[in-house]
């Protein structure tokens, strides 16, 4: 079980870093603005001078994906931030208060989860048209809810221990239990979920920029590329779609394998107990 998960991650690192490496180093080596237009080389099939095609407005597909990629990245790992600290802070706050203070969280954590979060996600960026901040908010703000449950549940069990007693009983705050005993112990579970909500927040960027509510047409990601894609797909531009989409599928796959990967190793399955 430990050396399979240990393949997967390797195989999945791997992966990803041939995409994080084509997404910095090509625009870099390229020196040539993917945002500049030639409408004499529009829609010109993946060839050698074009590895990927251009699309309507003549830009390499090549760069403007590697770009692309750059892009959705870090809105990515943004929103997974976001939504990871948000997680963390509630489901931390919930276990070391509780009472009606855990109730309240608990039951606005349903609440949130109940909404649907692309159209919570298309509300918050519609007010904020263009906005990356919006985008990445609108992501962090509905992603967080697992987060809390996993952190509350492990703060929780945790609260039960003898040195949290004997910290309680030497007066320690609220505060201080958070950030010397409850952070450190969540840590694990924290960067798991971080990975685990990459492919989310990517493709929920991606779905926004698609539907036009994302980030601007000006600015590649991979949403974009999608969306550029509709019109010349219909005149044979198969390329405008293949690649990018290509690109987010396999991104995609990579992160939630890693992820995986990373929750077998560092959190291990707790043995059953043999009933005597």
């Amino acid at each position: 079980m430990g050396d399979g998960a240990r393949r997967r991650l390797v195989v999945a690192i791997t992966v990803l870093a041939v995409v994080l490496g084509y997404a910095l180093v090509v625009p870099w080596l390229g020196g040539v603005d993917d945002r500049l237009t030639d409408f004499a080389e529009a829609r010109r099939a993946p060839s050698g001078q074009w590895w990927f095609g251009t699309d309507a407005a003549g830009r390499s597909l090549f760069t403007r994906i590697a770009a692309a990629l750059r892009t959705s990245l870090v809105v990515a790992v943004c929103a997974a931030a976001v939504s990871t600290v948000l997680g963390v802070l509630v489901g931390g706050v919930s276990a070391l208060v509780g009472g009606r203070v855990d109730r309240i969280l608990m039951r606005f954590a349903d609440t949130a989860n109940a909404l649907p979060h692309l159209l919570l996600g298309i509300v918050i960026v519609a007010l904020f048209r263009g906005n990356t901040l919006a985008v990445v908010l609108s992501i962090g703000l509905t992603h967080w809810v697992q987060v809390a449950r996993i952190v509350r549940a492990e703060s929780v069990s945790l609260r039960e221990r003898d040195y949290i007693a004997a910290a309680v009983l030497a007066g320690a705050g609220h505060t201080h239990l958070f950030t010397r005993h409850l952070l450190p112990a969540v840590a694990p579970q924290a960067l798991i979920a971080v990975v685990l909500l990459l492919p989310h927040a990517i493709w929920h960027e991606s779905t926004l920029s698609f539907l036009g509510f994302g980030l601007p047409p000006h600015e590649p990601s991979l949403g974009t590329l999608l969306e550029e894609a509709r019109s010349s797909l219909l005149l044979g531009g198969w390329w405008t779609l293949v690649f990018p989409a290509g690109f987010l599928v396999a991104t995609t796959l990579a992160v939630a394998v890693a992820g995986s990967s990373l929750r077998a190793i560092l959190v291990p399955p707790k043995p059953s107990r043999i009933p005597r």
